[in-house]
């Protein structure tokens, strides 16, 4: 994949900071409103991300110390006594490409922010969540069932990519990585997806009375891949995120959101030998309209003092409530609220 606009200045500045000792930093952009600098610590040659604030802004770094496999620390600016770097520091190299990914989101987030107080409460705030997010790498990858279920959302992902013009709602829609009821949700309408193989290829787990529950949301609708899983043979899941890269790398935001689920998802590169062999064949693709009598618990239904609740369907006693891809399409790719 091409380098992104962040790694091709880091890459730059990694080449000119051989006889430099201090801080070798360019601008971002001139579009972003904050003094995002993308900067290189020398001699350690430590990537980072430095903002310049004023030099009285009072802000405790120690705070923050503890953080995994990145440092933030205070250097004061020599070119100007007012004005001091805040710097966010990558200490463990090999994860790069996840710190990249980091860093092009945290710019994208504080590009409108004019206040020193809102931009350091909007770091800290995004600092809390990319400590979660290092301290998933150690993991031996994801398991085969979480592998399965990344899978098929991002089938339903690539889908939805090639039928619309509007990638970033596309990306917006996708929720699957941050545990929200439905993987795809905007405005009045949901997407459920759900992977299935082996002997139950056509039964399918709810793993919650609101799951498929219309009366909080105007539609919704059920996508049903029924997989088989051979080794060496299908499309494996690193070629399916490639793919979906591909697609997204004339779009910067679209992309960066993109390979930002993905790392919520727990996919990470350092992983990906743990998934080139294994190999996933489509052999059933199945839509539904969730409406009326549709096989399902919903809320309303549930007893009071009733909590937890997981149910599961036969998709062969819901043939009626069947719908093809253009029909899904034409109704999810209405016009949006409020955008």
């Amino acid at each position: 994949m091409e380098k992104t606009k962040i790694e091709k200045i880091w890459h730059t500045l990694e080449n000119d900071s051989s006889s430099f000792s201090g801080l070798l930093y360019k601008r971002y952009s001139a579009k972003v409103l904050p003094d995002v600098f993308i900067a290189i610590k020398a001699p350690e040659k430590l990537r980072c991300i430095a903002f310049k604030i004023s030099a009285s802004f009072s802000f405790d770094e120690n705070q923050w110390n503890k953080l995994k496999d990145i440092k933030i620390e205070i250097l004061p600016d020599e070119r100007d006594q007012s004005k001091k770097f805040l710097l966010i520091l990558l200490l463990n190299r090999q994860h790069k490409d996840i710190f990249s990914t980091l860093c092009e989101d945290l710019i994208f987030g504080v590009s409108d922010i004019t206040s020193e107080e809102s931009l350091v409460e909007k770091l800290l705030e995004r600092l809390a969540k990319w400590q979660s997010l290092f301290e998933k790498i150690g993991k031996q990858g994801l398991s085969d069932e979480a592998q399965r279920g990344l899978y098929g959302e991002l089938y339903f992902l690539r889908l939805f990519l090639n039928n619309t013009s509007d990638k970033t709602h596309c990306l917006k829609s996708w929720l699957g990585p941050e545990k929200a009821i439905q993987d795809f949700q905007y405005s009045n309408w949901a997407v459920e997806v759900k992977t299935t193989h082996g002997k139950n290829h056509q039964k399918i787990h709810i793993t919650s009375e609101r799951q498929l529950d219309d009366s909080i949301i105007e539609m919704i609708f059920l996508y049903h891949l029924s997989l088989d899983i051979r080794v060496g043979n299908g499309e494996s899941l690193n070629s399916l995120v490639d793919e979906i890269l591909e697609i997204l790398e004339d779009d910067t935001i679209a992309s960066n959101l993109c390979k930002l689920k993905l790392l919520e998802s727990g996919y990470y590169d350092v992983h990906r030998p743990f998934y080139e062999e294994k190999g996933y064949m489509v052999r059933q693709e199945n839509i539904y309209r969730v409406s009326d009598n549709f096989p399902r618990i919903t809320e309303n239904q549930v007893p009071e003092g009733v909590g937890d609740v997981k149910y599961s369907i036969v998709l062969s006693k819901s043939e009626d409530w069947r719908i093809n891809i253009d029909t899904l399409f034409n109704n999810i790719n209405q016009p949006l609220y409020g955008k």
